[in-house]
């Protein structure tokens, strides 16, 4: 054992881990209509061999793109309906999953949302967000409310955002694409700017196993609008789509070659 006046070798590893360059991502990616541009643009190909438990329809696609090894995970269609697994179920489950295979050294979420014009949002705008929470875990007894919000920091990345001019704003997640009156008043407590439906159960999973993580979501409808959420986020799908697919590309030719303590 060490002495009090050192440092054990797992707590120097903890503490020089943030100086050690990025070299594994994992991008975990709801839909299949947002995975697939990503996976173009980073020539990424699908992994047969899968490092997932047998049965899952979880796909992982990877690669190497100047320094970094890259890894997509899109959790699939569910194989009763066909549909793409969305929600946050799926999402921390890929997430824990794709932590204990992959070892990555940062995860970013990337997706598309809904967002508030109050806050300033408009259709095809990209936002970083600054922290996450859930807002339809709703559990009125002390200490088990908090619980429920679930408040986790994204890693803090000034210079990503500088370097990119990023907005930045707070991200509020639940498991329905539609807005009930409850939902809406946790959505204003938690000052969101954005609203999704994974991130916050992401960044529950990343924290638990203490992986840094970020968060980058492309608005397809704004939720306090006139147009239905359905009817909007359908008709601008494919066009946001592309400006994540901009954006996300940006964010890893800025990651490369630097150390987690560096964004």
């Amino acid at each position: 054992m060490a002495s009090h006046g050192n440092k054990s070798e797992e707590e120097a590893a903890i503490t020089e881990a943030p100086n050690t360059p990025i070299s594994t991502i994992v991008i975990i990616v709801a839909m299949q209509t947002e995975a697939l541009p990503l996976v173009n643009r980073f020539q990424l190909t699908e992994d047969l061999d899968s490092v997932f438990p047998e049965g899952v329809p979880w796909v992982r696609y990877r690669g190497v793109y100047k320094d970094l090894n890259i890894n997509l995970i899109w959790p699939g269609k569910d194989s009763i309906l066909g549909v793409d697994s969305v929600g946050t179920i799926s999402a921390s489950l890929v997430t824990y999953a794709s932590i204990q295979a992959l070892k990555p050294d940062l995860i970013i979420n990337a997706g598309t949302a809904g967002a508030f014009k109050a806050k300033g949002a408009v259709i095809g705008d990209v936002f970083l967000a600054a922290d996450c929470a859930f807002h339809d875990r709703r559990i009125p007894i002390p200490v088990f409310d908090m619980y429920g919000v679930g408040l986790r920091q994204a890693h803090s990345t000034p210079n990503l955002v500088k370097e990119l001019n990023l907005k930045v704003g707070k991200l509020s997640t639940g498991d329905s694409l539609d807005m009930s009156p409850h939902d809406e008043s946790s959505i204003t407590a938690n000052d969101a700017t954005v609203k999704d439906m994974e991130g916050a159960a992401v960044a529950y999973v990343a924290d638990l196993l203490k992986v840094p993580a970020i968060f980058v979501k492309a608005v397809t409808d704004i939720v306090d609008g006139e147009k239905p959420t359905a009817e909007e986020f359908l008709q601008n799908l494919a066009a946001v789509t592309a400006a994540l697919d901009n954006t996300v590309t940006q964010i890893i030719d800025f990651i490369n070659g630097k150390c987690i303590s560096e964004l």
